[in-house]
């Protein structure tokens, strides 16, 4: 389709039939000024994909592409529920953790040395509540990168997969995503996957790599739209340089390390960063005097990046020709791993885990189930988050000098991928009701620091008695392609992530995964290498498994002495009312003579916390006083309310009586009520029927029966 927009130029318009709905990419409606820009239809969502490029490369040592995903709350019909704050602000951790979602698999097609920057921006404008909109923004954020001109080796398609009843699908409603054992994204272009994440509910791997079949089948249609609009606008390729090494200096740099790296280097972190760095100084020394200290000066960074390719070059070679590892280990050996619980006295749990030189400290807090995080997203209404894990990496864990700030994308998203590995094994809330927060605080870096947060926080939780139904481990595994052989490695350390060409996480329990990350430096894998690479990780994820449960085979039987004490109960909720009383009046009565703190949820489900379990009990049984429905057969303590001539009324519980027929006063024959009962009297009465109205039998003489 094509019309004219009051800009003079076509809107051009593409569709296809993608998993189930009409794909639709529409060009020169709105964006005059962008580079380029895409508005993405899918079902009732609408996403506009924005993409800038800069003019001239900027003078930096990476590149510079931002890509971010806007949440709009008009585009679910929603105003934001914060009291104060209605205009939306910085992005909901959600937002940024899709915004690395559609970078993951678009920053490695750009070619190494380009520096134009880019900024792509993702903006949900109109939302189909019946589906999640994070792939139609990754399919728009690819579509405007397609027509910018620049060396973008795309297109990119994504799905999000989940399995009911056995079956994969995309595009699940909320309650398919409830039912679901599987939260998978898969990501790639049209020769290979480029990005995969997943949650689990303790999977097998041959669910996860059926998984990915699936999805890079299903998405290849939106790959072939994006390619149908790039053809018909048909972008003026851009111009650019590459900012590549030189290529005599790199010569120069290879030639200096010949002899000084390889085996003198097979050595355990930190020696081998130590010796690293001596090396490093004694070639800047030497390329200093033979090329002159002023025109050194001005090419040190050159210089500098061609040893750190070098460096790269040995550490492939060395896994390549001989099987060995920068640290001397086998492509298959766990670094060394010590571990502890109960580190900290006062917190109510805590743990040091470390492999290697990669250390991660937890520290676990419980709490009352009202400091529940509230989440307020655009996707749906306000929730609460019970379980939070927190993950902080300052400059000092990798010796650096750093300013101290607020969590970066990496460190929320780090924090996520350790919280979705535990959240499969957490205890229901009615049977653990307690707000739990788990916060990683790393001590050292070396590689794999969100596996570290994953162990570390799985002993913590299990240090402060929360019962998991599964212990946690989780290993990072590391691939190097050498043509079309493949090398795995198992718990990969910091210069083989540097120099590999795949990066993925895997965590699970003794029955199966409950959370993957994937992340390719080359432009697409098959299936097959990933199947291996899954396969792969199980025997590291189980050594280390095995490990943690020798330092704590269970959860601790009991909390900590510190943390509040919580005991539950569940009314009906046509009650909640009646504990609530006018006002709160009634609620704040109770908490404020038993000193309890209480929390109410809408199923009913009433929490009391407080610091001894006298006030706890106090709180219950005003409660039940209040809330207990009369149960047929069970014996109660009454008082006798009115006295009639064929019987008596007796009070059982708060606002409801039930009637004593004259003839179940007793086994002796009753001439008159008076003569067994008088006004105010306590008698043990038994509930033996309620009619069709409601109204209540008892009987005095049935209580020993």
């Amino acid at each position: 389709m094509s019309t004219i927009n009051p800009n003079g130029k076509d809107i051009i318009s593409v569709s296809t039939e993608f998993a189930g709905r009409t794909l639709t990419l529409e060009v020169n409606r709105v964006g005059f000024r962008t580079t380029a820009s895409v508005l993405v239809r899918y079902g009732d969502t609408v996403v506009l994909g924005t993409a800038m490029v800069g003019s001239r490369p900027v003078v930096l040592d990476y590149f510079p592409l931002s890509i971010d995903y806007e949440e709009k709350f008009y585009a679910a019909g929603k105003i934001s529920g914060s009291r104060f704050i209605k205009r939306e602000g910085r992005p909901s951790d959600e937002a940024i953790l899709i915004g690395r979602l559609i970078d993951r698999p678009i920053r490695p097609l750009f070619p190494k040395g380009y520096r134009q920057e880019v900024q792509v921006v993702s903006s949900v404008l109109s939302m189909d509540p019946s589906f999640r909109p994070d792939m139609v923004a990754m399919i728009a954020a690819s579509s405007a990168l397609m027509l910018t001109g620049t060396p973008f080796d795309g297109p990119v398609a994504g799905l999000r997969v989940g399995r009911v009843n056995g079956e994969y699908k995309a595009f699940l409603t909320p309650e398919e995503r409830d039912a679901s054992d599987l939260d998978l994204v898969v990501a790639g272009i049209e020769s290979g996957i480029t990005m995969v994440e997943a949650g689990a509910n303790e999977v097998s791997e041959d669910v996860i790599v059926g998984g990915l079949e699936w999805a890079f089948k299903e998405f290849q249609p939106a790959i072939e739209l994006q390619k149908e609009l790039a053809a018909k606008v048909q972008p003026a390729a851009q111009e650019y340089e590459l900012v590549l090494p030189n290529e005599d200096i790199q010569k120069v740099a290879d030639k200096w390390t010949t002899g000084k790296l390889g085996e003198a280097l097979h050595h355990p972190y930190p020696e081998r960063n130590e010796m690293i760095n001596n090396i490093r100084w004694a070639y800047h020394e030497d390329m200093a005097k033979e090329v002159g200290e002023e025109e050194y000066a001005a090419l040190r960074d050159e210089y500098d990046e061609a040893f750190t390719m070098a460096l790269h070059k040995d550490v492939r070679r060395g896994i390549v020709e001989s099987g060995t590892r920068p640290d001397g280990r086998k492509l298959d050996e766990i670094r060394p791993l010590s571990s502890e619980v109960g580190v900290l006295p006062r917190t109510h749990g805590s743990s040091i885990f470390t492999r290697g030189v990669t250390q991660g400290m937890n520290i676990v807090t419980l709490a009352p189930l009202s400091y529940s995080q509230m989440v307020d997203t655009m996707e749906q209404d306000d929730y609460e988050r019970r379980y939070m894990h927190h993950y902080n990496a300052p400059g000092y864990t990798v010796g650096e000098v750093r300013r101290l700030g607020s969590p970066g994308r990496r460190e929320i998203g780090h924090g996520y991928l350790a919280e979705r590995a535990l959240i499969p094994v957490l205890p229901a809330v009615e049977d653990f009701p307690y707000a739990i927060r788990s916060v990683t605080e790393i001590m050292s870096q070396n590689g794999s620091t969100s596996m570290a947060a994953t162990c570390s926080s799985c002993l913590a939780l299990m240090d402060a008695g929360v019962p998991l139904k599964n212990p946690v481990s989780g290993i990072a595994m590391g691939l190097m392609m050498d043509g079309d052989t493949p090398y795995v490695l198992s718990d990969i350390a910091d210069a083989e992530d540097f120099a590999g060409d795949m990066d993925f996480k895997v965590t699970g329990t003794k029955d199966g995964i409950t959370a993957i990350q994937m992340d390719m430096k080359v432009h697409g894998l098959p299936v097959e290498i990933l199947k291996m690479a899954i396969e792969k990780s199980t025997p590291g994820r189980k050594f280390i498994l095995d490990h943690m449960l020798e330092t704590l085979a269970q959860p601790r039987a009991a909390i900590s002495e510190f943390a509040p004490r919580i005991e539950k109960i569940k009314i009906n909720p046509e009650k909640i009312g009646t504990v609530i009383g006018k006002g709160g009046e009634t609620i704040n009565k109770i908490t404020s003579e038993t000193g309890a703190q209480i929390d109410i949820a809408e199923d009913g489900l009433i929490t009391v916390a407080a610091s001894d379990t006298a006030k706890i009990e106090q709180a219950l049984e005003w409660i039940r006083g209040l809330t207990e429905e009369p149960e047929v057969g069970k014996i109660y303590t009454g008082k006798v309310v009115s006295i009639k001539d064929f019987g008596a009324f007796v009070n059982i519980m708060p606002g409801t009586d039930g009637m004593v027929h004259i003839s179940k006063l007793s086994d002796q024959r009753v001439e008159k009520v008076e003569d067994v009962l008088t006004m105010g009297q306590e008698v043990k009465v038994k509930l033996t029927g309620i009619d069709e109205k409601g109204r209540l039998s008892l009987s005095i003489k049935d209580v020993d029966a």
